[in-house]
């Protein structure tokens, strides 16, 4: 009989994405122009206060730093999925293949192919190659711990 590990099911889906592009966010190159060109057509009669001009800079700087911690969020996703991946050797493991057969085997490796957050790490299930993503259960192996007593008949 298997056990199943508590908060491991979970339904088949495809990688997760871990940046959404949207065309109204503006980046700091743009941000910076924008403060470039404030600063070369601005009325030299009327100049910009120091304040004004030291808020814009501190503004950039968030951004900045903002774009930092992005980043290295990103590399942390990565890693944690490739640990997690890493658990599952010697698991067994309910999965929905290519054709949207359900399919059950032991993990026997965990491959990860390229870097980042980018990568989805993929489980070797009986030498069949499955995402992590198309994974939907994930018990404990039917074998036997050494060591331990087999029931007599």
């Amino acid at each position: 009989m298997t056990t199943p590990i508590p908060g491991v099911s979970a339904p088949a889906t495809g990688p997760a994405s871990t940046s959404v592009s949207r065309g109204d966010q503006m980046g700091k190159d743009v941000f910076l122009k924008l403060l470039v060109a404030q600063m070369r057509y601005q009325d030299p009669s009327n100049p910009t206060s120091s304040s004004e001009f030291m808020a814009q800079t501190a503004t950039f700087t968030q951004v900045e730093k903002l774009e930092e911690i992005a980043a290295q969020n990103k590399a942390l996703v990565g890693l944690q999925r490739s640990l997690s991946a890493g658990a599952l050797v010697g698991h067994q493991v309910t999965y929905t293949d290519t054709t949207g057969e359900t399919r059950t085997g032991v993990v026997s490796a965990v491959r990860i192919a390229g870097t980042g957050a980018e990568t989805e790490p993929q489980a070797v299930v009986d030498g069949v190659t499955v995402p992590l993503g198309r994974v939907t259960a994930v018990t404990l192996p039917t074998a036997t711990t050494p060591g331990a007593t087999q029931p007599t008949a």
